[in-house]
């Protein structure tokens, strides 16, 4: 037995670690170096929250190492040169990980396993209860509509949380650095950070979760369990959550395998991650310039006159999170209504999101704009109003994001520009016609299709 090295990413937990139990299994006595490398390729790119977020998970996962050990190696750099510079000095006999399937994650891993020559690179789990490519269609095809995945994810089923435990495993320290501090966040509030928090978030989800499938699509009231930063993170494994479901919890159940299914679609797909899934969308009419730019700037700052886009845009700012059924109606509104292509809207959802997730994010834009995996993609245009109305009927959201309308009643505050003397303080007018800007795009679809058949 020789010292091994964990290697940890998007795994930033103690419990239910299959990497972990395999480096303790592979190194006895002679001891697991715990690793994490700041990577500037992923760091640069991710916006402030998403930043906090891990930093302070790589917190709480040192103090909690430190329990039983020396705490967490933090070195930065690119991975092909600082790994196998970690293995050097802990004269280490095996890196592990768990594997990833990301367009990058991959490739970053095939280089650290030539850089490390003999030293092999064990990779044990995944962050998927499903594992990216795992599953096939009849024909031997990766899956492209979600209802038919389901049915072969449920099918397949998952292992149950692995059985690891710091305090049977021998760490050892290396020299390292010391974690950053914080980006400045200005007032957005993230959630707590780390494997215990986790762990609360989702206890306090249980105790409620009788109510999720009436409330999961009211985004004024807590009808979600608020667990996809954790699960981005790796605070938790979603086998974690699968362990404590019943039978009656479909809809949860649901949710947890569209994350496999994005995560499976990108595998397949790699450069969905920044091009259209179904390319001939391409051709419809999107805006540039500084129309463009105008637009843009009015959705992301939540000034596009429709209150319940506008109230999203301020709690993706205020919180570094938005409910998904205020997920979908911005991405579609800013597609449908303005515009403006999925990309743009993909890359702030990225920058100001701390559960961005490159799968899910890219995957949930391209379902929204219809190019995605859809059956029947473009046909659907969410209404603000209609949405607003059904989802929020009494404001409460509203009013919460959107302190212009605070004074405003139920009825009012869905179309504040109906009032006599039009929006109050100062709240803009739409930005533009919903009825007529969904008529343009679904004459611009149809035509798009005459021309490419």
């Amino acid at each position: 037995m020789t010292t091994q090295v964990l290697w940890l990413r998007r795994d930033l937990r103690l419990a239910d670690q299959p990497a972990l139990l395999a480096a303790a299994s592979a190194a006895g006595g002679d001891g697991v170096v715990p690793l994490f490398v700041l990577d500037p390729a992923l760091l640069a790119p991710a916006g402030a929250p998403r930043v906090a977020f891990l930093l302070g998970s790589l917190r709480a996962l040192d103090a909690e190492l430190r329990r039983h050990g020396p705490g967490l190696v933090v070195r930065s750099g690119r991975p092909e040169v600082v790994v196998p510079g970690v293995v050097e000095a802990a004269g280490a006999g095996g890196v592990h990980v768990s594997a990833d399937f990301g367009p990058y994650g991959a490739e970053r891993d095939r280089r650290v396993e030539e850089a490390l020559g003999e030293v092999p690179l064990v990779r044990t789990g995944s962050p998927y209860a499903v594992a990216p490519g795992r599953l096939t269609t009849g024909s031997g095809t990766p899956y492209q509509v979600f209802t038919p995945y389901l049915r072969a994810w449920l099918e397949h089923g998952w292992r149950s949380p692995a059985d690891s435990d710091a305090a049977r495993v021998t760490w050892r320290g290396l020299p390292g650095e010391a974690i950053p501090a914080d980006p400045r966040l200005g007032d957005t509030v993230l959630p707590e950070a780390g494997e215990d928090a986790a762990q609360r978030a989702w206890a306090h989800f249980l105790d409620r979760r009788s109510t999720y499938d009436a409330e999961r699509d009211r985004p004024a009231v807590e009808g979600t369990s608020r667990m996809s930063a954790y699960l981005k993170i790796g605070a938790v494994h979603p086998r974690t959550l699968l362990a404590d479901l019943g039978p009656e919890d479909t809809a949860f159940r649901s949710e947890l395998a569209w994350r496999d299914f994005y995560a499976d679609v990108l595998h397949a797909h790699p450069a969905s991650a920044r091009d259209y899934l179904r390319p001939q969308l391409a051709g419809l009419p999107y805006v540039s310039g500084e129309l463009l730019e105008e637009r843009l700037a009015a959705w992301a700052e939540g000034r596009t006159g429709y209150p319940l886009v506008d109230a999203g845009m301020r709690q993706l700012r205020g919180e570094a999170w938005m409910h998904n059924r205020v997920r979908m109606l911005v991405a579609s509104f800013l597609v449908k209504d303005l515009k403006v292509e999925w990309q743009h809207g993909a890359r702030h959802f990225l920058r100001h999101l701390a559960d961005g997730d490159l799968a899910s994010n890219q995957h949930g834009w391209q379902w929204a704009a219809g190019s995605g995996t859809d059956a029947a993609p473009y046909f659907r245009i969410f209404n603000p109003v209609t949405q607003s109305r059904r989802f929020d009927p009494d404001g409460d959201y509203l009013r919460r994001w959107v302190p212009e309308l605070r004074d405003l009643g139920a009825q009012e505050v869905h179309e504040p520009w109906r009032l006599p003397d039009g929006p109050p303080n100062g709240y803009p007018r739409p930005i533009v016609d919903h009825a007529e800007e969904r008529a343009a795009a679904l004459a611009s679809y149809d035509e798009l299709r005459r021309t490419t058949t």
